[in-house]
C-alpha cells in the first residue's frame, strides 16, 4: 500500500484555501497511484481554531468542505482532521476527529482521546474525549489511527489514565498513523521524535506521522512529518518550516537502516527559520504587505530588520531612524550601514522637537521635578507616535523589536517601544539575540559589528547603559530561563549559585511587570515557555512581588 504524507500550511478559518490545498494534494496523489493520503490534525479548519469552534456556522462549513473533498476520493482514500459533532447529548458538543474517506463517502470517524490542556493547549475547553477504540481496515492493512497527543502518554510522561495505543494494539494493527498539530519550540523536534520512536519500539509497529507546518499568529508549526519503522528509526522525513509531500510504501517501511541523528538543526538555526516563517505567515495570512520599524543602531532592531527582510523582501521593509539628543553618532551610522547592507529603504526623523514640545506643555505640571523616567518615556512614546502615524498613512505594520529579557523585567515603555503589530523577538533572550546576529553574520558582515559588540543601551539619558539598571545579560538571562522555562523558585536559584539579592530583585521585576506583558503584541513563540497564551499569571498576584 502506498501512503502519501501531505504536510500543508493551513490558514485558520480559510476553508476555501484549505480545501483547495487538500484537493490539489489528493489529485496529485491519484496520478501517482497512491492508495491513501494523510493530512494533519484539524486540517479542514486550521489549528488552533479556538473559540471559532463555538459557532455553529463554523462547524457547518467544516462539514460542507469535507463532503466537497469526499467527491475527489475516487480510487484513493484520505485521512483528514476536522471537528465533528457529538450526538450523544452528554459531554462537550464536539470531538477533535480524523475522518477516513473513501469511495466518495465518510467511512470512519476516529476521535481524539487525549485532550491536552496545558501551556498553549486548551482542547478540553471545546472537545469531548474519545472512549471507543477501533482499527481501520483498508487494502489488506489494519490501521491504528490516532491524533497527536494520543501518542504522548508514554514512558515518564504519563499525564492521562488512558493510553489509546494500548487499546488499539489488542486489535493487531499493521501500522500506526498519527495526524498532528505539534507546535514548534526549539526543543520540540528532539522530544517529538523520541516520543514517536518510543511508540514504535513499545508496540513493534511502524508509524506514519503527519504534522502541520506554518504560523498561526504566535504559534509556529515546524512540520517534520515522517515515517518510522518498528525500531523507531526514521525511514522518511519531510522538510521543516515549509510545505512538503512524500510517498512511502507500507511493505518497505520496516526496513532497518541503522541509527540516524534525530536532531537535524542547531538551536539557533531553528529559531532563525521559525522567526522568518512566523513573520512571513503573519503578513501573508492577514493580507499585509509592508512592515515598518524603528531602527536605533542597537542589536535588537538590527536583528528584527534582517529577519523581516528575509521574510518579506527588503523592498517591503521600511526602517525609520529616530535619533534624540542622546543618540550617539555611531548608533546612527550603524543603523544607516545596516539599511544599506540589506538594501532596504530608510529615513531619519529626529525627535528632539517633539520631545521639547511635550516637555514644554508638561513643564508647569511637572513642578520643577528633576529629569527622570517620565522624560525618558516621552522619548520612547514620541518615537511610537511617529511610527504609528507612518503606519496609518501608508499601511505599514509596525514590528515590535523588544527581546524576552526586556519583556521579562519590564525594561520597556508601554505605548512606546513596546507597541507594534507582532513581536518578533519577544521570546528570544538577549544572549540569544547575540547568537542569532552572529549566525546571520557567519558568511559576511550584514549586521554592523559595532551593533553587536557595543554595550547595549536605550540611549534615553546621557551615557546610559542597560547594565546600569540590570545585571549583565549572561547572568540575567540564566536566572530568567531557570525561573520562566524551568519554574525554579528563589531557593533553588540561590542553591544554583546566584546571589540572593539579585534573585529576589529579578523575580520581583518579572512578577510586577505582568501588567505590561498583557498589553504587548502577540509574540512569536520559539521557546518551551513563551509569554502569551501559554503562560497565564495573575496581574495582581502577590507571590514573589
Amino acid at each position: 500500500m502506498q501512503i502519501a504524507l501531505a504536510q500543508i500550511n493551513f490558514h485558520v478559518g480559510n476553508f476555501e484555501s484549505n480545501s483547495e490545498k487538500i484537493i490539489n494534494s489528493i489529485e496529485k496523489a491519484k496520478t501517482q497511484q497512491v492508495d491513501l493520503i494523510v493530512f494533519p490534525e484539524l486540517a479542514i479548519c486550521g489549528y488552533p481554531p479556538r473559540d471559532f469552534l463555538e459557532f455553529n456556522d463554523f462547524i457547518d462549513k467544516c462539514f460542507s468542505e469535507l463532503y466537497k473533498i469526499a467527491q475527489h476520493c475516487t480510487g484513493i482514500a484520505a485521512i483528514i482532521g476536522s471537528p465533528s459533532k457529538n450526538t450523544d447529548n452528554k459531554g462537550k458538543e464536539l470531538f477533535n476527529s480524523a475522518f477516513f474517506i473513501a469511495d466518495q463517502s465518510i467511512k470512519k470517524v476516529v476521535h481524539k482521546t487525549l485532550l491536552p490542556n496545558y501551556d498553549i493547549f486548551d482542547e478540553y475547553r471545546y472537545f469531548e474525549p474519545n472512549r471507543n477504540f477501533d482499527i481501520i481496515e483498508y487494502k489488506g492493512k489494519r490501521i491504528a489511527l490516532t491524533i497527536c497527543e494520543d501518542l504522548w502518554n508514554i514512558d515518564n510522561n504519563m499525564l492521562y489514565v488512558t493510553t489509546p495505543m494500548d487499546e488499539l494494539k489488542k486489535q493487531n494493527p499493521d501500522i500506526m498513523i498519527n495526524i498532528a498539530a505539534s507546535p514548534f519550540n526549539y526543543e520540540q523536534e528532539l522530544i517529538r521524535k523520541r516520543t514517536l520512536a518510543l511508540n514504535c519500539q513499545k508496540y513493534q509497529i511502524p508509524l506514519v506521522y503527519v504534522n502541520h507546518v506554518g504560523a498561526q499568529t504566535e504559534l509556529l508549526f515546524d512540520g517534520g512529518s515522517l515515517a518510522m519503522n518498528s525500531k523507531g528509526e526514521i525511514i522518511n522525513e519531510l522538510s521543516y518550516f515549509e510545505e512538503d509531500y512524500s510517498v512511502i510504501t507500507v511493505d518497505s517501511i520496516n526496513q532497518s537502516i541503522g541509527a540516524t541523528p534525530f536532531e537535524k538543526f542547531t538551536k539557533i538555526e531553528k529559531i532563525h527559520d521559525a522567526l522568518v516563517m512566523g513573520i512571513k505567515n503573519y503578513f501573508d495570512k492577514l493580507g499585509f504587505k509592508k512592515a515598518i520599524l524603528g531602527l536605533s543602531g542597537g542589536i535588537d532592531s538590527a536583528l528584527t530588520l534582517v529577519l523581516a527582510a528575509k521574510a518579506l523582501g527588503a523592498e517591503n521593509v521600511f526602517a525609520v531612524l529616530l535619533p534624540s539628543e542622546y543618540s550617539s553618532n555611531h548608533s546612527i551610522k550603524d543603523a544607516e550601514d545596516l539599511a544599506k547592507n540589506i538594501d532596504c529603504s530608510y529615513t531619519t526623523i529626529p525627535i528632539n522637537k517633539v520631545c521639547e514640545s511635550f516637555e514644554d506643555i508638561l513643564k508647569p505640571h511637572f513642578k520643577d521635578l528633576p529629569f527622570g523616567i517620565a522624560e525618558e518615556n516621552l522619548q520612547a512614546r514620541s518615537r511610537a507616535v511617529i511610527l504609528m502615524a507612518l503606519s496609518n498613512k501608508f499601511g505599514y505594520i509596525l514590528l515590535n523589536t523588544s527581546n524576552k529579557s526586556e519583556a521579562a523585567v519590564g525594561y520597556g515603555t508601554l505605548y512606546g517601544d513596546m507597541c507594534g503589530g507582532i513581536s518578533v523577538l519577544g521570546d528570544v533572550y538577549k544572549t540569544e539575540v547575540y547568537e542569532l546576529s552572529n549566525f546571520i553574520n557567519k558568511d559576511k558582515e550584514i549586521i554592523p559589528i559595532n551593533s553587536i559588540i557595543k554595550p547595549p543601551s536605550a540611549e534615553l539619558r546621557p551615557n546610559q547603559k542597560d547594565s546600569d539598571s540590570l545585571p549583565e545579560y549572561d547572568i540575567l538571562d540564566e536566572i530568567l530561563y531557570q525561573y520562566i522555562e524551568k519554574r525554579k523558585g528563589p531557593e533553588e536559584l540561590v542553591n544554583m549559585g546566584f546571589e540572593r539579592p539579585t534573585v529576589d530583585r529579578i523575580l520581583k521585576l518579572v512578577n510586577t511587570n505582568e501588567y505590561k506583558r498583557h498589553q504587548t503584541p502577540p509574540i512569536l513563540r520559539v521557546s518551551p515557555k513563551a509569554f502569551g497564551m501559554g503562560r497565564r499569571l495573575p496581574i495582581v498576584g502577590k507571590y514573589l512581588s
